[in-house]
């Protein structure tokens, strides 16, 4: 498997000779709590990874740098998270995307729930603009979506050292659709204390794996079957592109 093309390995004049027959894709994330074991960069670093194996699966794809900030109100109840609301996160998005017109289309990666519904409008707006834009998440648990197990395990297979294994705790294991009336109104604290959604004591490496493997061949083939027959042919490597290394 090839190593993955970005925007930030690349000059202009090597982009101006591929972005017409490519798919520019921008990993979006977050920056919020986590519980009391995970980063605030989980929802990041989760969607950057996803983006890096497309692109390395597809000769066709470039990943942009990531978004770090979404919208995030719902864990304003901890300190260190921050967001940059609703409407602020569907803006960027459409004026994001209309940037990128010299792409053949644009696939937004989101790795935090929260971004939903500002990502669905902004989707919306623009494909009625007439632009190709998709919008891909990976499927979570309805007991398991916050700093639980799959998160855990998911950062233990990609920045173990970023985990405090011995803080790992249990949150809210009920189903997201039992909790989620109270966490609208009052946010996420009101729900959980320590801000975790799911079990994490169980998490692995080895699942983590699983995981983002399974959630990387999901978005391949979601990405595949977006780009119609009629795209330009699959991009190859711009005169002049810097060698990269194999390993």
């Amino acid at each position: 498997m090839r190593p993955p093309r970005r925007l930030a390995e690349l000059t202009w004049p090597e982009i101006a000779g591929i972005a017409g027959r490519s798919v520019l894709a921008v990993p979006l994330g977050a920056t919020e709590q986590h519980g009391p074991h995970l980063p605030f960069t989980v929802d990041t670093e989760v969607a950057a990874a996803l983006a890096d194996r497309l692109a390395a699966a597809r000769p066709w794809v470039v990943v942009a740098p990531p978004v770090p900030y979404g919208a995030s109100g719902e864990h304003a109840g901890f300190p260190g998270t921050l967001s940059i609301g609703r409407h602020a996160t569907e803006t960027l998005l459409v004026e994001l995307a209309r940037s990128a017109d010299a792409f053949a289309g644009v696939l937004l990666v989101c790795g935090h729930g929260g971004n939903a519904d500002p990502l669905r409008r902004a989707v919306g707006r623009l494909r009625g603009e007439g632009r190709r834009v998709r919008a891909w998440s990976p499927r979570w648990s309805t007991s398991d979506s916050h700093a639980g197990g799959a998160e855990t395990a998911a950062m233990l297979a990609l920045r173990p050292g970023a985990v405090r294994r011995d803080r790992a705790e249990p949150g809210v294991t009920r189903p997201l659709a039992e909790v989620l009336p109270a966490l609208r109104e009052s946010g996420v604290r009101a729900v959980s204390g320590n801000g975790v959604l799911g079990d994490p004591t169980g998490a692995s490496a080895a699942e983590g794996a699983r995981l983002l493997a399974r959630w990387a061949d999901d978005l391949v083939a979601a990405a595949d079957r977006w780009r119609p027959g009629d795209w330009p042919a699959a991009a190859a490597d711009p005169p002049g592109a810097p060698a990269r290394d194999p390993g």
